[in-house]
């Protein structure tokens, strides 16, 4: 008898498990999302290493036209003032058929959503209720329908309400104390650095982020500034308070449509009352977006489910929750170490880092160790 799963949320890691379900014809499932439509609008970028774009190929992301993806060879690290100070070349991490990869978000999700059937996604379906009988879970929603399932996953991001509904208590993420500005730019908008490479640019209690997304050379530009976000600050008056107070001609980069958000982290990873319940993507645990992990992890433990699954694991939770806890720890301490060495304040400390980075960027050993762990 097959199998029956639930996936609640559309976003890259519920759409990914769910692609590569498709593949097993010993499942049934079907994404449940709370949104009437699926918004492929946002242009953002996203970045996907080695360890992710080697998942996506099962299913034909290889395929993805060319011109809607970039591979970038290098990682530039820049100061405040545009002075480079070193680079780290990405294609160590390569192999012939997965490549480190950038491209728009919703160029993403599209790709993932057009792979699954059209019945597989059911939009507007808000949980209102979640019991275990019988060793299933039974899903009741707010419009009064319901299902009755093998396996629950929960990918609804880091807002996760079902996680509160089904573990029966108020889970909320913890913020940052740090605000994200984004907006897409054009490669005219861009001077003083290698526009065919991801650019990290370090300054007092901030950094910022370009990469090409596409062969057209759209930009994605993140800004992460160690600062809280007061609710009547505007964009322009954070960014004249920070960024732009130290270094005035990066103004041309802030021209376009900007967006502010606040960065919430994960307080810890848990493992759900109910045994056949699973966390995957933002929803398991949110990372800072300092190593530029977090749609590669959502892709990893859909594929850490979905080979689990399969194999007819006796213990899939919890050996899903030992191994991606340990991955977790690894990464987010990773993450932490660069959002404290990207906004160092302190001149003499700065550097420090800058004559330590040049070291460490050649250094085969570090590398393999600090980053082929993860992007492999």
């Amino acid at each position: 008898m097959k199998k029956k799963i639930a996936i609640i949320g559309s976003g890259i890691a519920g759409l990914t498990l769910a692609s590569l379900l498709q593949t097993n014809p010993n499942f049934e499932f079907v994404v449940y999302e709370k949104e009437d439509i699926l918004n492929l609008d946002e242009g953002f970028g996203v970045q996907l290493s080695v360890n992710s774009v080697s998942i996506l190929n099962k299913f034909g992301f290889h395929q993805l036209n060319k011109n809607e993806k970039y591979h970038p060879s290098k990682l530039d690290f820049y100061s405040i003032n545009y002075n480079k100070i070193c680079d780290l070349d990405l294609t160590t991490f390569n192999s012939e058929s997965a490549k480190y990869t950038t491209l728009k978000r919703s160029t993403l999700v599209k790709f993932l959503k057009e792979k699954l059937f059209s019945n597989s996604i059911m939009f507007g379906k808000k949980i209102n209720n979640i019991k275990q009988i019988n060793g299933k879970i039974n899903i009741s929603f707010i419009d009064g329908s319901s299902d009755k399932i093998d396996y629950l996953i929960v990918s609804d991001g880091v807002f996760s309400s079902t996680k509160s509904i089904i573990e029966k208590k108020v889970l909320k993420p913890i913020y940052s104390g740090a605000t994200a500005i984004r907006a897409q730019i054009k490669i005219t908008d861009i001077s003083n650095i290698n526009s065919n490479n991801i650019s990290l640019i370090m300054g007092s209690d901030a950094h910022l982020a370009l990469y090409p997304i596409n062969q057209k050379k759209e930009f994605n530009l993140v800004c992460i500034i160690r600062k809280k976000s007061e609710g009547n600050d505007s964009i322009k008056t954070i960014l004249e308070n920070t960024i732009l107070k130290e270094n005035k001609n990066l103004v041309n980069l802030f021209k376009g449509d900007l967006k502010l958000w606040p960065i919430y982290t994960s307080n810890k990873p848990i493992k759900s009352i109910y045994k056949n319940v699973l966390y995957i993507g933002d929803a398991f645990y949110t990372f800072l977006p300092t190593l530029a992990q977090g749609a590669s992890q959502a892709i990893e433990s859909a594929n850490e489910i979905f080979e689990l699954i399969s194999n007819n694991h006796l213990e899939i939770q919890s050996e899903y929750f030992k191994n991606r806890v340990e991955r977790t720890n690894l990464i987010n301490k990773r993450s932490k170490f660069n959002y404290f060495g990207f906004h160092i304040s302190n001149p003499l400390l700065k550097i420090l880092r800058n004559k330590l980075l040049k070291r460490l960027v050649k250094n085969k050993k570090f590398i393999q160790s600090y980053l082929g762990k993860i992007y492999k």
